[in-house]
């Protein structure tokens, strides 16, 4: 995050005329469009959060895409691939973990009616887990997803506008604060739908321009493997210290069930659906786009390696970050740069729509509605527009901490929480789902265990950071904690959650099976049985098949 400003400063130096014209029509068609949705007035709280459930499978798949996406992803994963190599494309594969939403958690979520995963869980469990998830995630969204999308928000466009940097964030935060707080769900849906074809138009053709550049995929392969061997070989050693193939094929899976099948932030997408047909298929079209930053960022990234490699005086990168604004400064000409900053301006807006408007449900459904339940939609609609303000002043009021902590540092720890917070909620949530013997015991059990676990491994890491940054060894079981690789960590505290999960459940009385009735498989009706056998047609299971042999076909392709 440190390095977000130089990054931007070499595009925002070469933007001219031409490029400004295409930077407007882009927010232009922004604002229409949300103006079209703020005049369709949200009549109630299901309008507001979930878009009234209407909303097609082609939507849904862009605005899961276009929330995933923001414009540190797009810079970070190339410089990834500009570094590094492909281990981290794994990640990106988790293509086939949105399938897993789709076939598997979204039909217990739209059955439940919940608005949100807390909701979800109060339904499955009780409401202990409810008040655990919905103040953690809230928690958990304010310092990380607000105030770093804020921070690289801020840093982007006053760069990209030659502005200072408050102006940027606050003027960012306030469009986008905007059409989120008055237009709900709907406006967050359908504009990221716009953001998702420019982010992904404008990166293809950097791509493309790339490969043409470089002199084709086979002279990018014989020019990048000639200086460093492995930079296509996602499956390094077990031991290896930034990317063992075991964490980030198992370790990275737990992080991404609990991301893409567990989370507000990308569920609420799915749940906007009007039934399992539409959100399924949504997630499905959702799994596609997700193999593309593999294509189109990734790959870029590892282009600019060889690029740099065959004329290091045109292409010079002097930090792997850098990668993608120098491809935007050299190989695209005058107007397709300005549709490239609308992608790194669209790719920032999206993600921070998404995360104000999920924290938004969760605040007034979880906690404002439990605590009043006989309030009136009005009431409900007002304080949702309310607590995205607020939440929006909270990410302004912890930017200058963040600036004090460090971009770079700072954002390695968020990407490191995320190995700790996911394996107790993703266990609670599959074993909740996949077994009807699971209680409410159980999973609050689970979920205080593992935020006593998150604690204890980031103080030590943090307690810790000036032996490890040294290479010292010190001896004792919390140092050896501390150092364990993250994407291990979370394998062992998943183990961990389920072997804890499964022991209470066991060791205490078994759930009322008559209040979770489709809740779990096991106290699913032959009714509920025949209705998910009728929500999904040929068409469903074939192109479910043909994505994940492609994951398939890319994990064999790149060792």
């Amino acid at each position: 995050m440190y390095y977000m400003g130089h990054l931007i400063r070499n595009t925002a130096s070469v933007l001219e005329s031409l490029d400004w014209v295409v930077l407007s029509i882009y927010f232009l068609a922004l604002i229409a469009v949300a103006i079209w949705v703020v005049l369709q007035k949200n009549k109630n709280t299901e309008d507001y959060f979930l878009a009234g459930r209407n909303v097609g499978w082609f939507v849904i798949g862009a605005s899961i895409f276009a929330s995933n996406i923001g414009s540190e992803h797009v810079v970070g994963l190339a410089g990834t691939g500009f570094e590094s190599g492909t281990p981290m494309a794994h990640y990106e594969l988790h293509a086939w973990i949105v399938l897993l939403l789709g076939w598997l958690f979204l039909p217990f979520y739209i059955r439940s009616g919940a608005f949100t995963m807390p909701e979800f869980l109060e339904k499955r469990f009780d409401a202990r887990s409810r008040w655990f998830l919905s103040l953690f995630s809230l928690v958990a969204y304010v310092l990380t997803k607000v105030s770093v999308t804020i921070y690289a928000g801020g840093i982007v466009v006053s760069e990209l506008l030659g502005i200072p940097f408050w102006y940027g964030a606050i003027g960012i935060v306030i469009f986008t604060g905007i059409y989120t707080v008055i237009g709900g769900m709907k406006a967050v849906i359908y504009t990221e739908t716009l953001q998702t074809i420019i982010l992904i138009l404008g990166s293809i053709i950097i791509t493309y321009l790339g490969l043409q550049e470089v002199g084709g995929w086979v002279q990018l392969r014989e020019t990048v493997t000639a200086v460093s061997p492995d930079h296509f070989n996602m499956w390094r050693p077990m031991n290896d210290p930034k990317f063992p193939w075991t964490g980030l094929l198992i370790g990275g899976t737990i992080v991404g069930i609990w991301y893409w099948c567990t989370d507000q932030y990308i569920v609420q997408r799915t749940l906007a659906a009007n039934n399992i047909k539409i959100g399924r298929r949504g997630a499905i079209f959702g799994a596609y786009l997700k193999l593309l930053p593999i294509l189109i960022f990734l790959i870029p990234g590892i282009i600019a390696f060889a690029l740099s490699i065959q004329n290091p005086e045109v292409f010079s990168v002097e930090k792997a970050d850098r990668a993608f604004p120098m491809l935007v400064k050299t190989l695209l000409p005058v107007g397709l740069k300005g549709l490239v900053a609308g992608g790194l301006m669209a790719a920032l807006m999206s993600s921070l729509a998404s995360v104000f408007n999920s924290c938004s449900t969760i605040f007034t459904i979880d906690i404002y509605k439990k605590l009043n339940p006989n309030k009136s939609e009005k009431s409900l609609l007002n304080t949702g527009k309310i607590a995205t303000g607020f939440i929006v002043v909270l990410g302004i009021i912890w930017i200058p901490i963040m600036e004090k902590i460090g971009g770079g540092v700072m954002y390695q720890y968020l990407q490191n929480v995320q190995s700790y917070i996911a394996p107790p909620v993703t266990a609670v949530f599959l074993l909740g789902i996949l077994w009807k013997r699971i209680n409410a015991k159980a999973a609050i059990t689970t979920l205080l265990a593992g935020l006593g676990l998150l604690i204890f491994r980031l103080g030590s890491e943090i307690y810790y950071q000036p032996e490890i940054e040294a290479g010292k060894v010190v001896e004792g079981i919390s140092y050896a904690f501390a150092t364990i690789n993250f994407a291990h960590m979370a394998i062992f505290m998943f183990i961990f959650s389920v072997i804890l999960c499964i022991s209470v459940s066991l060791a205490s009385n078994p759930p009322d099976y008559s209040r979770i009735i489709g809740l779990s498989f096991g106290t699913l009706t032959e009714d509920q049985k025949t209705e998910h056998k009728n929500s999904y047609d040929v068409i469903d299971l074939i192109l479910s098949i043909i994505l994940v042999l492609l994951v398939i076909g890319v994990l064999s392709y790149f060792t």
